[in-house]
C-alpha cells in the first residue's frame, strides 16, 4: 500500500476498524494483532489499492469540532479548510456572534456545520449545485443535530439575495489540467476541484457576489490555493471587498478574510 498512500498502516487500521464495526483506538487498545481478518477488509483493501480515498472506505471524516459523514460524489474535507473556520472565529473574538451563516458550495456540510457547531445560537444556509453533495450535506445536519438550523439547498453562486453575518465558501480553484493525485483525480467529482485555465473562473463570480450577501460588519472567508492570494485577493478588492490573508498550519496562505472596504479588518496572524 506504500505506492498508494504515505500512511499505509494507519489506513489499513481505519478500513480494519471500519471491516469490524469498531472504533480504531477500540481495536487497538483490544490487540489488532490477535483480532481475526473482519469480513470484508479485503474487498476494502482492494479498493483502497484502486487509489480511492480513507474516507470514502470508513464512511467519515472528523472536520474541526464535528465528524461528517463523506462518500463517493463528495469532496472529501481537508484540514486545510480549517482555516477558514479559525479565521472566523478569531473575526468574531471582538464583536458579536454571527447569527447567519451562509456556505456557497457547502459540499458535505463541513464548513457550516462546524460555524453552527461553534455558534449554537446562529442559523445557516447551505448552497450546493450537485444532488449527491446535498444528500450528505443534509444527512450530516441529521446525524448532528442541525437540521432545525441548517437549511441545505440546490443552487449556484448567485447566492440568496439574503444578508449574513459570516459568508464562508471554499470554491473550486484547481487549474485546468493540472496534475492531481490520483484518489483526487479519479475518485473526488470534479466540479469540486477545477476553475478554468487559471483556476479563477469561480472567483470572478464570487466577487460579484459577496458584497451584495454580507451584512454591514459582515466578514467573508473564502479559501484559496496557496499561490492565488494576490490574483484572487485583487477581484475581491476590486468588488469592494478590503482584504487579508490567513495561512494554514503549513504556513501558506489559505484563506481570504473580507469585509466591505469602509470596515477595518483587526491585524492578526497570517494576515498580509
Amino acid at each position: 500500500m506504500a505506492t498508494v498512500s504515505d500512511t499505509p498502516r494507519l489506513d489499513a487500521e481505519l478500513i480494519a476498524a471500519q471491516a469490524a464495526g469498531q472504533s480504531r483506538e477500540r481495536m487497538l487498545l483490544e490487540g489488532i494483532e490477535r483480532a481475526p481478518v473482519p469480513a470484508g477488509f479485503d474487498t476494502l483493501i482492494e479498493r483502497r489499492m484502486s487509489h480511492e480515498p480513507v474516507a470514502y472506505l470508513v464512511g467519515q471524516r472528523d472536520f474541526w469540532t464535528i465528524s461528517l459523514q463523506v462518500g463517493p460524489g463528495v469532496l472529501v474535507p481537508r484540514p486545510d479548510s480549517e482555516t477558514l473556520i479559525e479565521a472566523a472565529v478569531a473575526a468574531f473574538s471582538d464583536r458579536p456572534p454571527p447569527r447567519r451563516v451562509l456556505d456557497l458550495g457547502t459540499g458535505s456540510g463541513a464548513l457550516l456545520l462546524a460555524a453552527l457547531d461553534g455558534w449554537p445560537d446562529a442559523t445557516g444556509v447551505g448552497i450546493d449545485a450537485s444532488p449527491a453533495a446535498l444528500d450528505w450535506a443534509r444527512k450530516n445536519a441529521v446525524a448532528l443535530g442541525m437540521a432545525d438550523r441548517a437549511e441545505i439547498r440546490a443552487g449556484d453562486w448567485s447566492g440568496t439575495g439574503e444578508a449574513f453575518d459570516l459568508i464562508l465558501c471554499n470554491p473550486p480553484y484547481i487549474e485546468d489540467g493540472a496534475v492531481l493525485p490520483d484518489e483526487v483525480r479519479r475518485h473526488e467529482p470534479a466540479s469540486a476541484l477545477f476553475a478554468g485555465a487559471d483556476g479563477l473562473d469561480d472567483y470572478r463570480v464570487l466577487a460579484r457576489v459577496l458584497p451584495g450577501q454580507l451584512a454591514t460588519g459582515g466578514i467573508a472567508c473564502v479559501e484559496i490555493g496557496w499561490t492565488q492570494a494576490e490574483a484572487a485577493g485583487a477581484l475581491f478588492r476590486a468588488a469592494g471587498l478590503s482584504i487579508a490573508v490567513r495561512r494554514d498550519l503549513g504556513g501558506r496562505d489559505r484563506c481570504l478574510l473580507m469585509q466591505a472596504s469602509e470596515f477595518a479588518l483587526g491585524k492578526g496572524h497570517g494576515q498580509h
